[in-house]
């Protein structure tokens, strides 16, 4: 009932959000005055991701550390970690393909009545952090405090794994760290809890700030595009609906109840990070096990973005089409490669996908000033992206789960954690 009371509490203060917004859009019309205000008022959005992020770091390590350790042995952790990979490759290979497949037929940027920009002028977005070198090196931390000060999370994820494993090779001399860092997590998890409170007021402050300075106007201007990215999103979410209905009947529908608040909050804050410690949460109650949960998700947040790779393929071809270049199928399925391969260093990079777009366009010569297309009305389009990654992950966490042998049954108490999964291997 709780859960249910802050669902609605966040939908109430969507709506009020962008009722405010526009009040001040209409009453302060000036750019400067509209920004002005809109950065007052998106400090309560700016402090509750921070709180945020102020604890994915701890929880990453705790939950992960736990899961790998109460696994026992390497064998299990290259097992689970290399059937999530093959689901999280499955998934990349449908979002990139139903990305393509729209936007060709769709054709939103065929009739662009909007002036193009010179294809001289630049977007200022990077492109150089991109590279494969980069982001080999960037998989291993330097510094374990720098990563989680800087929270990025595939270098937690890698030190947290090195960390699991030694303590599940040292068994009952490591019992008491393993015991402490799962006291950790719960504590952690407690912490969560306080800062999922201010949630609607999150949303709220998230909204009224968009519309106060984009008003509600930009939505009308690139309405086809939008209607149709997200006409695309609704698509590859009825597809990770059907899929999950094959691994899980109708069992399905509870798994997208529980996670409807992570997907409503990733919805209004445009943050896949702001529905981490929701999600783990939920997951457990589905039930999925500790282990599962705490070792599968954290690689779902850097290897297996759908909302995001979708959006690459939709985004990179709708801006061929506003400068009329055709790109021939062999060009395009180049291109849908290199989005795979590229699309995993996402993680942790600022406006990740469209520093993965800049990428694509200059490879393919395509003027990487029409990302200023999409730049203005990118905010409403990551808010898709991120509750679709919420959607994905909680489905490949729960389908890895499947794969290892566990029997979802319904929780018999509530609280922070609901009972492992029985396991049909034991």
């Amino acid at each position: 009932m709780r859960a249910n009371r802050l669902t609605t509490y966040i939908l109430i203060a969507m709506v009020l959000g962008i009722a405010v917004g526009h009040l001040c859009h209409e009453l302060w019309p000036d750019p400067g005055t509209a920004k002005a205000i809109s950065d007052y008022i998106s400090l309560v959005t700016d402090i509750f991701l921070r709180l945020i992020k102020m604890i994915i770091a701890p929880l990453v390590f705790s939950t992960l550390v736990v899961g790998v350790a109460h696994m026992g042995d390497t064998k299990a952790v290259g097992r689970i970690g290399a059937k999530a990979m093959l689901w999280f490759v499955c998934a990349s290979v449908v979002s990139l393909l139903l990305g393509l497949v729209l936007v060709n037929l769709l054709q939103p940027g065929a009739d662009l009545n909007l002036p193009l920009p010179d294809a001289a002028a630049s977007s200022g977005v990077a492109t150089s952090s991109l590279s494969l070198k980069d982001f080999v090196a960037h998989l291993v931390p330097r510094s374990v405090f720098e990563a989680m000060a800087q929270n990025e999370i595939l270098q937690i994820v890698v030190f947290s794994l090195f960390f699991g494993v030694a303590c599940a090779a040292l068994g009952e001399r490591a019992r008491t760290v393993v015991a402490w860092t799962e006291e950790l997590s719960h504590v952690i998890l407690k912490i969560t809890g306080y800062i999922m409170g201010l949630a609607p007021l999150a949303v709220f402050a998230s909204m009224a700030a968009i519309i106060t300075t984009q008003g509600l106007g930009i939505l009308v201007t690139y309405g086809k595009f939008v209607a149709e990215f997200y006409l695309g999103l609704g698509i590859l979410w009825c597809v990770l609906a059907a899929v999950g209905f094959v691994f899980f009947g109708r069992r399905v529908f509870e798994l997208i109840s529980l996670v409807r608040e992570p997907f409503l909050l990733a919805f209004s804050t445009a943050s896949s990070e702001a529905a981490y410690p929701k999600m783990m949460e939920q997951l457990v109650r589905f039930p999925v096990s500790r282990r599962i949960v705490s070792f599968v998700l954290p690689m779902g947040y850097s290897f297996n973005l759908d909302g995001s790779m979708m959006y690459c393929t939709f985004a990179t071809i709708f801006i061929a089409q506003a400068y009329n270049i055709d790109l021939s199928a062999g060009q395009q399925a180049t291109m849908l490669l290199l989005l795979m391969l590229t699309s995993k260093g996402m993680a942790g990079v600022p406006r990740a996908s469209l520093v993965v777009i800049a990428a694509t366009l200059a490879t393919f010569n395509i003027p990487e000033a029409g990302l200023l297309l999409i730049i203005g009305i990118d905010q409403f389009l990551d808010m898709g992206r991120s509750a679709t990654n919420v959607i994905g992950n909680s489905l490949a966490t729960a389908v890895v789960g499947k794969w290892e042998g566990e029997e979802p049954a319904v929780p018999e108490t509530e609280g922070d954690f609901a009972p492992e999964p029985r396991s049909q291997t034991a």
